[in-house]
């Protein structure tokens, strides 16, 4: 496979050796993509699309369809985030009590729209389709801590621990 024609972004060297590791360490495993994908975004917090095209080079596949696999699952990012990454529960479970009034509270307290990262880099606001706690909705998920039953007067106290 020759070089892929995509416009990529740059990441350090010292990056780029991490993303070669990884390949090395998971491309003989059955349907290795997944794998190399989370591996990497767990490494690094996200995929750049220099990372991408490495992956499709190593994997023998067209670069399109490394991106295609990494943006259909909204767990891989594709830009760096900020050091929490808060994300919105959006199914009609969460929407119903509440989920919209306590996403507007975080947007204030925040000072930012969802997608983007706080200024100081702190934050990043998402929404998602469900994290698996309707039993406690409204929710939300703040890295890897699940907060429920939350009311919009619950967030100050929330972000506060963070």
């Amino acid at each position: 496979m020759g070089k892929a024609s995509l416009e990529v972004t740059r990441q350090q060297p010292q990056d780029m050796a991490r993303v070669r590791e990884i390949i090395s360490r998971l491309r003989d495993r059955p349907a290795p993509l997944l794998p190399i994908l989370q591996a990497i975004q767990k490494e690094m917090g996200w995929i750049s699309e220099e990372a991408m095209v490495e992956v499709a080079e190593a994997l023998g596949m067209h670069p399109s369809r490394v991106y295609g696999v990494t943006t259909f699952y909204t767990l891989f990012a594709t830009g760096p985030k900020g050091e929490h990454v808060i994300r919105v529960c959006a199914s009609a479970p969460c929407h119903v009590p509440g989920a919209g009034a306590v996403l507007e509270a975080l947007k204030k307290a925040l000072g930012v729209e969802v997608g983007e990262t706080t200024p100081d880099g702190k934050f990043t606001l998402e929404l998602t389709s469900c994290i698996g706690v309707c039993g406690v909705a409204p929710a939300i998920m703040i890295d890897d801590q699940v907060y429920g039953n939350l009311k919009p007067a619950d967030i100050g106290a929330i972000l506060a621990r963070y």
